[in-house]
């Protein structure tokens, strides 16, 4: 790290010499003006770093932030990693999303892989991350590319790299990436030409609506009146098409939040499940409260990730937001409703209903780690979800997330519960009653200081808890360590024991840094048998109160 005021001014010198970005330049310039060495030293205390996320991080000038130069660096050390794989004369496809800065990213990559030898295609205008995910596979290619910080602040920005099976890197080809990044000394030495690549037109979008309607049932019924925000990012467009194509009526689109805007300015963050972001469209459907409303779906800004709420009479807003696990087992009951064949998976912070639904229709059932990553790679897979509202609903077209299958498919269970006067609520009511209960909660804690994160992680590892909320830890993991059947990642797990007294069968805790935003995530999850309907009130007050009990004794045990 440069601490010397001289060596920060160098180093800055050097950047600004080579930065192709005006904006950025400029902004370089001002600092290095101005000599604010706090600011020059944590934009160049080393370099934003390739993983398995590709690269996030906020926009701006220097090795730290995201920005012209540090894309352009990336996408030669991609095109240098496919060449030494023999890859070195395919086709790279590149989207991008609405953000600060997307489009220059997606440009800048295409002429660097044009530059390298490969070829390079970009989406004709910003579009759902799965659409990508869909090209990728559709078109043949070697590799993709992604620009987009999916739910993070406006500021951000982000890129995203899958191979060529159309599923996101993991190691070692995500180390073997940043050893080909790290080895471009210079800008210089990075052909990029100003034409070369492709720009497709609307026939890969074509290829990919047509696909949609793979997910539902010909014949099923389709009359389901929902009310949709794309949250002001890429999904508006596709989703309505879809829905188009596949016989349902138009969604409502929440007017405020209906067209791409990289500010976000009606939400703090684009984030489905952060608090008030579904506000407007919650406001939305009690306009419409006379017409009946069904659902209320949001995707997230670059549409991998889709959010359903379903109506809740007596509360504030009217509405009550499922969680990522509920949608999850719901349209794992669906599927097997449909008898869909295939291994069933999800991650291991997801909640374990989806193991008892697969056992119980004798299906192949896996839990990898956190990451659309690791399950799109799962043998077989037919179906997979993870808790932060992403669902696979269509491995073979999309091996990532997709937002805006997802969308069709429950709002497909919802008309099919709604002709015979049915809910999503009365489904999940079915499989409280068939599985138990599982509750699920998280504790979330965002912060500005990294170091705050690992102090927690080096606590609970020091002092492991032996107990919460009355329940004792009677498994720990350390998935540092790695597992039988998980390689190692920075995570700690526990099992807890239940309690015949207080009506738990069992619980479970894991612990992790975000692999995407300064956070320390802990997932939370409680199962309580139900004996009856009439007892489902009961059940949820003894989990509430449960998962409460766990949060603060959690809290206390990783000072946070």
């Amino acid at each position: 790290m440069a601490t010397d005021p001289a060596e920060l001014i160098n180093r800055a010198q050097a950047w600004l010499a080579e930065d192709p970005d005006p904006e950025t330049r400029d902004e370089l310039s001002k600092l290095i003006e101005a000599e604010d060495n706090d600011e020059l030293a944590a934009r160049f205390a080393g370099t934003l770093q390739f993983g398995t996320a590709g690269l996030r991080g906020e926009l701006g000038a220097g090795p730290m932030r995201m920005n012209r130069s540090v894309v352009i660096r990336a996408a030669a050390g991609l095109a240098a990693y496919l060449k030494a794989q023999g890859d070195g004369s395919g086709l790279v496809v590149i989207g991008y999303d609405a953000r600060h800065k997307s489009a220059d990213f997606a440009r800048d990559t295409a002429a660097v892989m044009v530059g390298a030898g490969l070829r390079a295609a970009v989406l004709p205008h910003p579009l759902p991350t799965p659409v990508l995910a869909f090209a990728i596979r559709h078109l043949g290619a070697v590799a993709g590319v992604e620009v987009t910080a999916s739910h993070n602040p406006p500021r951000d920005n982000g890129y995203k790299v899958y191979l060529g099976d159309g599923s996101q890197i993991v190691p070692p080809a995500d180390g073997e990436i940043a050893a080909e990044i790290a080895a471009v000394r210079s800008l210089a030495d990075v052909p990029r030409p100003e034409t070369g690549w492709e720009t497709l037109d609307e026939t890969v979008l074509g290829a990919y609506l047509a696909r949609t309607d793979a997910v539902l049932t010909p014949g099923s019924p389709r009359d389901t009146k929902v009310v949709y925000t794309p949250m002001h990012g890429v999904g508006r467009d596709t989703l309505v098409a879809a829905f188009d194509r596949a016989g349902f009526p138009a969604p409502t689109v929440v007017a405020e939040q209906a067209e791409p805007d990289p500010d976000f300015p009606t939400v703090v963050f684009p984030n489905p499940e952060e608090p008030g972001a579904m506000d407007l469209a919650f406001a939305t459907a009690r306009d419409l409260g006379a017409s009946g409303v069904d659902i209320v779906i949001a995707n997230d800004p670059d549409a991998d990730r889709c959010a359903v709420a379903v109506p809740a009479p007596g509360t504030p807003d009217g509405w009550r937001m499922l969680r990522g696990d509920e949608v999850g087992a719901l349209l794992a009951a669906h599927l097997v409703s449909k008898r869909a064949s295939g291994t069933f998976a999800t991650t291991i912070v997801s909640s374990q209903l989806m193991s008892r639904i697969a056992a119980a229709a004798s299906l192949p059932y896996e839990e990898t780690l956190t990451g659309f990553k690791w399950l799109a790679r799962v043998d077989g897979l037919r179906y997979a979800f993870e808790e932060a509202l992403g669902y696979c609903v269509d491995p073979e077209g999309v091996r990532d997330k997709d937002g805006i299958t997802a969308a069709l498919l429950i709002t497909e269970l919802a008309a099919e519960l709604k002709q015979s006067g049915r809910t999503l609520t009365d489904q999940l009511d079915d499989l409280a009653l068939e599985f138990g209960l599982h509750a699920t909660d998280q504790l979330s804690v965002r912060v500005e200081d990294l170091s705050l994160i690992a102090d927690a992680m080096r606590r609970l590892r020091a002092q492991q808890p032996t107990a919460l909320a009355g329940l004792s830890v009677t498994r720990a993991d350390d998935l540092n360590r790695g597992t039988e059947t998980l390689p190692p990642t920075d995570g700690l797990r526990y099992y807890l024991s239940g309690s015949p007294e207080a009506g738990i069968e069992a619980a479970r805790v894991v612990v992790r840094p975000s692999g995407t935003e300064p956070k320390l995530k802990c997932y939370l999850e409680v199962v309580v048998p139900v004996t009856s309907a009439e007892a489902l009130p009961e059940a949820r007050t003894k989990a509430a109160t449960t998962l409460a009990s766990i949060k603060r004794d959690l809290s206390e045990a990783a000072g946070i």
